[in-house]
């Protein structure tokens, strides 16, 4: 019985996870945010409208299901009470028995998103790419051991000392470091209670849950941020995010250690695309990417910048699923590729003069460059499409060839951000 399944990005983020989650919801019982924080955005368009999620899980428009931000996420209590503000304000009912936040989740606290902002402004032009929301000054202060976990909202004494010590020592960081202003005591306490107060009818012993629930032949769905390129040990480093972003993490992240995962589902989208800095050997260029871009509205959903955008990556792609041990893949965004009289495929790299099919270490990415081939394209709307055998020809073809060159079966072919433009496979 495949109770468990964790839905993945297989590449550079951005792939069409929220999509994906919120379609499958519907044959789960539990869905588990295990990693991330406010960074990346998940796209959800359904019933209810069009919604850009950071924090909450993709689970939450779906009436019975149980939402968990688990140990592993980078809990940002403002922007997470901010975000259920918005979509509470259009209908959808958040309550402590929808949603449920770890007791073990660390806070991402006010000093972490301005770390984060004064360093990419020291790197300057050597800047990783953040998005400055605290992320990797969270994660870096989490390994050594100097966050405060969201249980301790529940001891305030302890909570105040605690935090007061950590201030102190962050200022030393914000100001000898970077020569910016200190933080105020008074100002920390404000925060705590204007959003920890907010969050904290939501926290509780969510692995208790999650076994519980398990033992009892609930289904879990897992859901991760970013994708496989972007993972803190097998990602481009170090244009990576500062987490893990594999399926193997969700057991630990999750706040289940014992989970096992029955199912893994790869996102992949029809063609490629990269927010932020580092490699990214099959980018396009000038119009011809112009055009993707627009035909794909390939804007981030956290920030809004345009987003590179490249040929297919059979290489990337083929490690990225190897990366998360994926059973089956999700091809979004096929219907974006419909005014293409030929599309392009990344099948392979050049280095050092040697034609190379397994992706290299990201030392050697940008001495890499693509080996191109052309599909034919099928040069008509495909939104409508709801079945296999309706597709064009070569729509067809290029599903095919990919699948073959991936090695991984295509289980679901997305034709639109609407939770009904799908094509299931047999």
């Amino acid at each position: 019985m495949n109770n468990n399944c964790a839905i993945v990005g297989i590449n550079w983020g951005d792939e069409g996870k929220g999509r994906m989650v919120d379609l499958l919801t519907e044959d789960y019982d539990i869905v588990v945010r295990y990693q991330g924080g406010g960074n990346a955005g998940h796209t959800v368009i359904n019933e209810k409208g069009k919604f850009a999620l950071h924090l909450l899980p993709s689970g939450i428009f779906r009436d019975g299901v149980i939402n968990i931000l688990g140990n592993g996420v980078a809990l940002d209590p403002e922007n997470l009470w901010n975000e259920m503000q918005d979509v509470m304000s259009k209908g959808v009912s958040i309550t402590p028995e929808s949603l449920k936040i770890s007791d073990r989740a660390s806070l991402l606290l006010p000093w972490h998103r301005e770390l984060d902002e004064l360093e990419e402004q020291r790197l300057a032009d050597k800047k990783y790419g953040s998005t400055k929301q605290g992320i990797a000054p969270f994660y870096s202060d989490k390994y050594q051991k100097k966050t405060v976990l969201a249980g301790e909202l529940f001891y305030p004494e302890k909570l105040k000392q605690h935090l007061k010590d950590l201030l102190e020592w962050k200022n030393l960081t914000l100001t000898g470091v970077y020569g910016a202003e200190p933080i105020s005591e008074a100002a920390v306490n404000e925060w705590v209670a204007n959003y920890c107060e907010k969050i904290k009818p939501f926290i509780c012993d969510t692995g208790e849950i999650l076994k519980t629930a398990s033992e009892n032949g609930k289904k879990i769905l897992f859901e991760a941020q970013l994708g496989s390129l972007r993972d803190l040990d097998y990602g481009i480093y170090p244009y990576t995010t500062s987490s893990n972003t594999t399926a193997a993490y969700a057991p630990i992240g999750s706040g289940f250690p014992g989970a096992k995962i029955d199912r893994v589902l790869g996102v992949v989208k029809a063609y490629s695309t990269c927010v932020g800095e580092g490699p990214f050997v099959s980018e396009m260029f000038g119009d011809e990417a112009e055009a993707l871009r627009k035909a794909g509205n390939e804007y981030g959903a956290k920030t809004g910048r345009p987003r590179r955008v490249g040929a297919m990556d059979i290489v990337a792609t083929s490690y990225g699923i190897e990366v998360q041990a994926a059973t089956e893949i999700a091809l979004t965004k096929l219907d974006v590729l419909s005014d293409m009289e030929q599309i392009p495929v990344c099948v392979a790299y050049m280095l050092d003069g040697k034609e190379i099919h397994r992706f290299p270490f990201p030392a050697a990415l940008n001495d890499s460059t693509p080996v191109i081939e052309y599909k034919k394209g099928w040069m008509q709307d495909i939104s409508g499409v709801r079945k296999w055998e309706d597709l064009p020809e070569a729509a067809r073809d290029y599903v095919k060839f990919i699948e073959k060159a991936v090695g991984c079966p295509i289980k679901y072919i997305s034709v639109g951000p609407e939770r009904e433009s799908i094509i299931v496979m047999d």
